[in-house]
């Protein structure tokens, strides 16, 4: 990932946890030893993947995905949420690259249960950005009524759960407006602490305004220099501004000569 991004944070959600706090689901000795039961898969992370968090731990663009962790957490502990929708105005803002870094920070190397569910039925591309093999997955659970439990795929070493698009044949439209899809969702989330849901853009597809019904918020990729000011606003009006948790600004040069200068500065010293 050569770009880094920023966060621009929509601070005035943030609310007083509720008495009624919902304890983790992972937490749950059931629940835990069903995903201990999913076997590891061990994948090779490869340049392509652009998985900064792995493959350059200590770089700036790491470090943001650290911080938008920290803002997760605390948006966690004041509203409990921990479902969102990873999505944005248009194709090539990104929002894949940061789906995958995000999982990865939010695991902390299989300290927390994290799964990834991979929405874009329309033009999946996690499967071979990570080297997976194709299996049936989220389209088919969609399509078939089929577990999503048992598509699941835990992935090592990143120490996340990954539900691919797989290979269905229905229209991928018809299957997000089903009611497989809110069936599927409430079979999933009581296992995981964080659940990320990559969708596709939310022009010009209805996929993404269906998916949103189904998750605590949404946080929306914008590419600094390639969205449009109109392309925001319109994706801020389909989604609702309440239902948009933070807008994530990614490829900010600007900012990435900052963080340069002064890691460069902190060397020298």
């Amino acid at each position: 990932m050569s770009k880094i991004f920023e966060l621009l944070w929509k601070s005035e959600q943030i609310v007083r946890p509720s008495s009624a706090f919902i304890s983790l689901a992972s937490e749950n000795l059931e629940e835990a030893c069903e995903l201990r039961q999913i076997p590891d898969e061990e994948i090779r992370i490869q340049p392509e993947s652009r998985l900064v968090l792995f493959t350059d731990p200590e770089s700036p663009g790491a470090d943001r995905f650290r911080f938008l962790r920290m803002r997760l957490r605390e948006l966690k502990t004041a509203t409990n949420a921990r479902r969102y929708m990873v999505t944005s105005p248009s194709p090539r803002d990104g929002k894949s690259t940061i789906s995958l870094n995000l999982a990865t920070a939010l695991a902390e190397g299989g300290k927390r249960t994290v799964l990834l569910v991979e929405a874009d039925l329309h033009h999946p591309t996690l499967v071979q950005r990570l080297g997976l093999h194709n299996r049936p997955g989220f389209g088919e659970c969609l399509e078939q009524g089929l577990d999503p439990m048992s598509a699941l795929r835990r992935l090592q070493p990143l120490g996340w759960y990954f539900l691919a698009a797989g290979a269905s044949r229905g229209n991928p439209t018809e299957l997000m407006q089903s009611d497989s899809l809110s069936t599927a969702m409430q079979g999933l989330s009581p296992h995981f602490d964080w659940i990320l849901i990559d969708t596709p853009p939310v022009a010009p597809l209805t996929d993404a305004l269906s998916l949103s019904k189904h998750v605590d918020a949404s946080l929306l990729v914008v590419r600094a220099s390639q969205t449009s000011q109109e392309a925001v606003r319109e994706a801020l009006t389909r989604l609702g501004p309440k239902n948009v948790q933070g807008i994530i600004f990614n490829g900010a040069e600007e900012l990435e000569r900052i963080y340069s200068d002064y890691y460069g500065s902190s060397v020298k010293k």
